[in-house]
C-alpha cells in the first residue's frame, strides 16, 4: 500500500492572515486561489513586490493596525477605527495623538505591566 500525501493548503483569508496583510488589498489571482504551504512558505522567505507594498504601505488589517500604534483591537473599537488603515494615515494618527489614542496606550501599558507582574510571581513561585 503506498501512502499518497496530499498538498496542505489554505484560504486566501489564512493566508493573508498569516502574512499579516489586508485580503481585499491584495491581487485578484491571490484572493481567488488557495495558497498551499509551500506557497505560503515562498511568500514569507521572498516575497513579491506588491507583498512588500503591502507591508509597508498598508492598508494594514486591523492586527497590524492595532500593533503599529501600541494599542489593542478593542481599542481601536472603542476609538471608532473599525476599518483598514494605510501606513500614512497611522503615522498621521501618531502625529495627532487623539485624546483616545493616549488612553488606549496608557490601558495597554497597563495590560503588559500586570502581565509581566503575574509571570515574575510566577517565577517567584508566588501564588497570593
Amino acid at each position: 500500500m503506498t501512502s499518497h500525501q496530499s498538498t496542505q493548503t489554505m484560504k486566501p483569508a489564512t493566508a493573508a492572515k498569516k502574512l499579516g496583510v489586508y485580503l481585499e488589498a491584495t491581487p485578484a489571482e491571490f484572493r481567488e486561489g488557495v495558497v498551499s504551504r509551500a506557497e505560503l512558505n515562498a511568500l514569507q522567505a521572498d516575497p513579491p513586490q506588491w507583498l512588500r507594498d503591502l507591508r509597508r504601505d498598508g492598508p494594514h488589517p486591523r492586527p497590524v493596525v492595532a500593533a503599529k500604534l501600541g494599542v489593542s483591537i478593542s481599542g481601536l473599537a472603542r476609538g471608532g477605527i473599525t476599518e483598514p488603515l494605510t501606513t500614512e494615515q497611522i503615522e498621521a494618527l501618531k502625529q495627532e495623538r487623539p485624546e483616545w489614542l493616549e488612553r488606549e496606550r496608557a490601558t495597554q501599558a497597563e495590560v503588559r505591566r500586570e502581565a509581566a507582574r503575574l509571570k515574575q510571581r510566577k517565577a517567584e513561585g508566588t501564588d497570593d
